[in-house]
């Protein structure tokens, strides 16, 4: 296991960096959220070519000085990252020894976070200062989908880290009841359904501004949302992150044997939340590994998420019927993550004596509407709106 992208390279090439970073979970899932912002931005425009997509006009004022708001919002950000880049560099030690949790918590100095911001809120003064005219005017552009592919995966992503977490407090509703604060503001503890829904629901929101056909959309996304799924998981996997699977005892199958025995049951040695017993002879931050081995689950769902891009991919220019490609991912989700569910370590919910955890209650709803979509919507025709 590799807490950050400088462990894998201490094991590979020799090097001795003391600390994990960048984190190669977080790392994977940006560049996962690269990967469905480039196939997103590919379908749109092959979209926009058949005609599927009318342009939008969007009316922008230029020559304007850089008014407060501008600066305010520009300040923000200058805060947060100043505030994370001196507290990394002036308590380094506690910084790198878990730098997802100190990033996603509260923890900062306060006078970085001042400097920068006023650092950033001068640089747009200045940004506009330069480009400002006498008279600022008014100037149209037709705004197509594939234009908006960045502000979709900003929404996507400030929206799926908000259901992630709030969906994993649901999960851990005692946990998060015995220390709320601490729950919330933890760099771990993320829930994929939560991201899936309230960040897919937040890229619709932003569509719907500049009239995108919302079926369409849906379609455009599904394959990138299936393999960015797939390379996240591969993070969960090569991070160790707690996703793993259940004990498992049972032999190795043969049709198995030409696979690494890691391949079917895996301890998870150095994972990234040090759980387990100690590793003998290990020095460092991550010397854990667990007593028994468990299912590696994040590297199925990885190697099955991948496999059903190809396929989702494959059959984006067959299916026409707006609205039923994605509904043929609502199913291969369903399906995919209600079986993982069955060997996974998870919280479960019990009623009437059926035990069932919150993925797998909506991996079955997802599946009904995977179904009810394509049964509904597989005689409809694309409708032509491009002029």
């Amino acid at each position: 296991m590799y807490a950050g992208l400088s462990d894998f390279f201490n094991d590979i090439f020799g090097t001795h960096f003391a600390y994990s970073f960048p984190p190669t979970f977080g790392f994977l899932v940006a560049i996962s959220f690269l990967l469905a912002a480039w196939t997103l931005g590919l379908e749109l425009k092959r979209k926009k070519e058949l005609g599927y997509f009318a342009p939008t006009i969007r009316k922008t004022v230029i020559g304007e000085p850089a008014s407060k708001a501008d600066m305010f919002w520009n300040g923000v950000f200058g805060f947060i990252v100043g505030s994370k880049l001196v507290y990394a560099i002036t308590d380094s030690s506690t910084f790198f020894e878990n730098p997802q949790e100190a990033i996603l918590s509260l923890h900062g100095s306060l006078i970085g976070g001042l400097a920068f911001a006023a650092f950033f809120a001068y640089l747009k003064f200045r940004e506009k200062q330069k480009e400002q005219l006498k008279e600022p005017k008014i100037v149209e552009e037709n705004v197509y989908p594939h234009h908006l592919v960045s502000e979709f995966t900003m929404a996507a992503a400030i929206g799926g880290l908000i259901g992630a977490k709030i969906f994993h407090i649901f999960e851990y509703w005692s946990d998060f009841m015995a220390d709320p604060f601490g729950m919330f503001f933890s760099g771990s503890g993320l829930t994929m359904y939560g991201g899936l829904i309230v960040g897919g629901a937040s890229v619709l929101w932003y569509g719907k501004k500049y009239n995108v056909t919302p079926l369409q959309l849906c379609d455009a996304a599904a394959p990138g949302i299936m393999l960015a799924y797939g390379t996240g998981r591969l993070g969960c996997q090569i991070a160790g992150d707690g996703d793993w699977g259940i004990v498992n005892t049972l032999p190795k199958p043969g049709w198995m044997n030409f696979l690494p025995d890691w391949f079917w049951s895996y301890t998870y040695p150095h994972n990234v939340n040090n759980v387990g017993v100690p590793i003998p002879s290990c020095i460092g931050n991550h010397c854990y590994q667990l007593p028994e081995g468990v299912f590696p689950t994040p590297l199925y769902e990885s190697i099955a998420c991948i496999l059903l891009f190809f396929l989702l991919w494959s059959m984006r220019k067959k299916i026409t019927s707006p609205g039923v490609l994605f509904s043929v991912y609502l199913v291969f989700n369903g399906i995919e993550r209600f079986l993982i569910e069955s060997i996974r370590v998870n919280s479960q919910y019990h009623i009437g004596g059926i035990a069932f955890t919150q993925a797998q209650l909506i991996s079955v709803l997802l599946f009904i509407t995977g179904i009810t979509g394509i049964l509904l919507l597989r005689n409809r025709s694309p409708k032509i709106q491009q002029v």
